[in-house]
């Protein structure tokens, strides 16, 4: 995140930052570079508001406004989670639903 932001251009680069560092070690921001116009953003969820915006998701999908079915690549029962997991190590998943029950 540090180098990130400082390779952003002086005057008018802007840094965002996307979920959470693994460590959680603070930045060291020089006041200067935010003066002269740099800036950072975080952004978690990619900016949605999870409490009003998820159900309005929700919706759209039970409306067949939103088409989400193609970014599922695979289902699995849960006694086959390890499929899941080596299809995820071996980069053959996009998306994976794990079914509690089938």
């Amino acid at each position: 995140m540090q180098d990130a932001f400082e390779s952003a251009r002086q005057g008018w680069g802007r840094t965002i930052i996307l979920g959470l560092e693994s460590h959680r070690s603070p930045m060291n921001i020089d006041t200067w570079s935010i003066i002269r116009g740099k800036t950072v953003t975080g952004s978690c969820f990619g900016g949605i508001k999870p409490k009003t915006d998820i159900p309005i998701l929700a919706q759209r999908y039970m409306n067949k406004e939103l088409c989400l079915d193609g970014f599922i690549t695979h289902e699995v029962s849960f006694n086959e989670i390890n499929k899941a997991f080596e299809y995820l190590i071996n980069g053959e998943s996009l998306r994976c639903i794990i079914w509690m029950a089938k």
